[in-house]
């Protein structure tokens, strides 16, 4: 599991990514829309425009991670209402059941808005 404890927040950015994008192309994202700083700790989720494909961008504290993913069955779930730069803040528990294909995610806030 992807950093599993509640102080790791996950923040999703709301529009299709090129996930051709390594370290540096994800790593740009983060800093230049998120106004984050990758090595923040927090996880980074992109998906692609078909919604087949997602990746992770993580700091685990010895180095910079990408856990990629392409779903067998169906697409991601669409966790943004409406496209903009802004990003979702999500838990781990959102992205891991986002990561194992669940609709729940894009329908119900199943978790405090603790990171607002």
């Amino acid at each position: 599991m992807i950093g599993s404890t509640r102080s790791v927040r996950v923040w999703a950015r709301r529009v299709p990514t090129d996930l051709r994008n390594g370290y540096a192309g994800l790593y740009g994202i983060v800093k230049r829309e998120f106004d984050r700083s990758p090595l923040s700790g927090d996880a980074f989720l992109f998906v692609n425009k078909r919604r087949k494909s997602a990746k992770v961008l993580l700091w685990d504290g010895t180095g910079l991670c990408i856990y990629s993913k392409r779903i067998s069955d169906g697409i991601f779930s669409r966790i943004w209402g409406v496209e903009s730069n802004q990003a979702i803040c999500m838990t781990t528990s959102e992205l891991a059941l986002f990561l194992e294909g669940a609709d729940i995610v894009s329908k119900l806030p199943i978790s405090p808005d603790k990171f607002a």
